[in-house]
This record gives structure tokens, sequence and C-alpha cells, in this order.
């Protein structure tokens, strides 16, 4: 237990400065005019962007794997800048094309000036992709290395970072688009840099090497599936406000949602750690593993109702980040719901964790399509009976991670990984 906690407790954090700078950006934008329909822009573009970029989202479980030896660090990093530059192709079309300005008003109903301001994010936010491609590929490495230590202060770093040059933005009057992805870009280039130094000094090669010589296409076996559950997540929130922006106030539930989901990431994002915690201590002593996972899950589920059930919300909501009205209402009413989704996360990267180990990660690929597709089939449903208010959209979330966890762990079970 001792040696997990140690090696879980810098990655928990590091979930947690990575989840409040986007808490940041919130108050920033919070303090601009006309505060709800600048979270709710950001709530799309983001989103959108979130999609394209969820296929950075199993980088560095890839290095963790394969980048064992120079050749397969050579290789996975080479596949992972291709793969970075593929994805930024069809991002681009989305914001720079007609077509593209009209797919982004179609699927979020919104007019064309709201579409525009979504557009000038996404254009801008286009080389983000492959700096984030590059930077958490060496982040896989410090924690191949059990370098969890310096993740959590190098992330810190990048917590600073942004949270100066939104300020910064904000006191030169910028406008609200510069100001966001200004600081998401110079935090990024920050941490890139610190983080390859990092590499440089204090990364070893392990005594065995591994995967010398790996290909491309064992990568992309690999890759692939658990990056297709990454893009079924991302696009998760769109398809949910696809739906909300219809309903009467769709703004203000949207920009609620944003908030409140924001805030709830923190804790998700501790849970999420359990996927470089399977990929480097394996599958042996599972009983000892499932204990500790559990005695997390509790701790995360008491904090985050905590929060949730006293003043310690509003005064996150209302007096940090100047959430008010109908907008902070709801933000606390989705916030309370959503007390269940770290457990659930959890349970699910267990049996995440056990299809990585052993390789079969397209499991993982199809409890994500059936996510999505419990989440469009719920979300339609409550639509069409004119019941789809913020808080049934997130129990609707909720339902969708429910049926991608059943999945998993049947598939892992028959495997016989799980037991």
């Amino acid at each position: 237990m001792r040696k997990y906690w140690s090696f879980y407790w810098p990655l928990a954090l590091t979930g947690v400065a990575m989840v409040l700078a986007v808490q940041f950006q919130n108050g920033a934008l919070a303090r601009y005019p006309n505060a709800v329909q600048e979270i709710a822009v950001f709530a799309l573009a983001a989103s959108t962007f979130g999609f394209f970029n969820a296929g950075m989202n199993f980088t560095a479980q890839l290095s963790n794997v394969f980048a064992r030896s120079p050749g397969g660090r050579r290789a996975s990093q080479g596949f992972v800048a291709a793969w970075s530059l593929m994805l930024t192709v069809p991002l681009a079309a989305v914001a720079l094309t007609p077509p593209g300005a009209l797919l982004v008003s179609t699927i979020y109903g919104i007019d064309e000036g709201l579409t525009d301001r979504v557009l000038r994010y996404l254009a801008l936010m286009l080389p983000l992709l492959f700096v984030t491609g590059q930077r958490m590929f060496l982040v896989g490495m410090l924690v191949q290395a059990h370098l969890t230590g310096w993740v959590t202060a190098l992330n810190v770093v990048f917590l600073v970072a942004t949270i100066a040059t939104l300020v910064a933005g904000f006191s030169a009057g910028l406008d609200a688009v510069y100001t966001l992805v200004g600081a998401q870009t110079a935090a990024a280039l920050l941490h890139w840099g610190l983080v390859h130094i990092a590499v440089a000094k204090r990364y070893r090669n392990p005594e065995r090497p591994e995967h010398e010589e790996v290909t491309w296409l064992e990568l992309a076996r690999f890759f692939l599936p658990v990056t297709a559950t990454g893009f079924m997540f991302a696009i998760s929130r769109p398809v949910l406000y696809a739906f909300v922006s219809r309903a009467p106030e769709g703004l203000a539930s949207i920009a609620a949602m944003r908030i409140a989901f924001d805030l709830s990431s923190i804790f998700q994002q501790a849970a999420n750690q359990f996927r470089h915690f399977f990929v480097t201590f394996g599958l042996s002593d599972l009983p000892a593993k499932r204990r500790f996972m559990a005695l997390v899950s509790v701790g995360i589920t008491g904090v985050m109702l905590l929060i949730a059930l006293t003043p310690v919300s509003g005064w996150l909501f209302g007096t940090a980040l100047g959430i008010d009205g109908i907008t902070l209402e709801r933000a606390l009413d989705v916030l309370l719901v959503l007390c269940l989704m770290p457990t659930v996360i959890i349970v699910r990267n267990y049996f995440h964790g056990v299809l990585m180990v052993r390789r079969r990660t397209g499991g993982m690929a199809l409890g994500g399509v059936l996510r999505v597709g419990a989440i469009v089939a719920a979300a339609q449903a409550l639509f069409l009976l004119d019941m789809l208010d913020h808080i049934a959209a997130t129990y609707v979330l909720l339902l969708g991670f429910v049926a991608e966890t059943a999945v998993v762990a049947s598939t892992a079970r028959r495997l016989n990984g799980a037991e």
C-alpha cells in the first residue's frame, strides 16, 4: 500500500493542477461583460477542440509501455508526432472553412455570431495538438521511471503560468479569445520545454530494454483502440450540449454544466491516474490493488460531497469564480449529481488497466462507442419528452459511463484478468 500510495499521490495532484487551470479560465471569463455567453462559447469551443485533443489522451501510456529503449523511444515519439499532425488537418478544416462553420452551427444550433467566436477559438488552438502530444509523451517517460514527483512539480508550473498569463491578458484588456488561448499556449510551451529538460536530466533507460524494433503497426494496434476511447469521452459533452442548447435557456444550462463539469474533473482526473497505476505495476496482487482503489474512491467521493453539500461550493462558484444568478443555481445542482462519477470512473479504470496491460484494448473502444450511444439515446428520449434540463442531462452523462463500465468489465472478465 505504501508503494502504491507514494506512486499515486503525485499523479493525483497532477490531475488537480491541470484541472485547476481550467477553473481559472472560467473565473477569467466570468469577469468579462456578458459572462454567461462567454463561458458558453468557450464551453462549445473547448468541447469541439477536446474531441480532437482526445487523440492525445493516451500518449503518456503509449510512451510508458513502448519507450523502454532508444529504438522504442524514436519509433513511438515519431508515431505520436505524425498522429498529432494528422489530427490537426480535420480540426483546421472545421476551424477555417465554410463547411466547418456550417457543421458547428448545425450541431450546436447557434447563430452566425456565436459560431464565428467558436471558430476563432479553434483556429488559435490548432498548434496545441502537436505541443500536447510531445509533452504528454515525455510525461509518460517520467511516469515510467517512477518520477511522478517531477510530473507534479512541472504541472504546478503549468498552473502558475496559466494563471499569470490569464491575469496579464485580462488586465491588458485583450479579447477573451486571445486571453484564454494565449494562456493555454504559453503554459503548454513552457511545460513542454521543462519536461524535456527533466527527461534529459533524470530519465534512465530500463536495465532490460524492450521494444527496440517496434513498428508503427504495432504501436497503432495498441494506441488506436484506446484513442477511440478518448474520442468517445471527448464527444460526450458536445453530444449533450447539442441537445441542451435547444432547450429553454440552453446557454445558461451549458454554462452551468461547463462550470460544474470542470470542477468535478479535478476528482475525475485523480481517478483517471489508475491507468498509469496498472501499466506500471502490472496485474500481480490484484486484491491489494482493488483495496487501494476502493480506499481512494471513498476518499475522493467524500471530499467531493463535502464541497457539494456545504457552502464551499457556493463560495467556489460564486465568490472565487464570480458566477451568479441562474447559472450558479444550476451549477450547484449539477455538481451534486456528479458526486457519483468518481466511483464509476475508478471501477471503469480498473478494467481499463487490465485490458491495457494484456494488450487487448479493443474492448475499451467498444465500451466508448456504446457509452456515446447510450448518451445519444437517453438524451434524445428526454428531449422529445421535454424533460432534458441540466440535471437530467448530467444523469444521462452518468448513464453513459455506467454502460461503458459494464462493457469493459465483461471484456476483462472474459480474459480472466480481473478476478
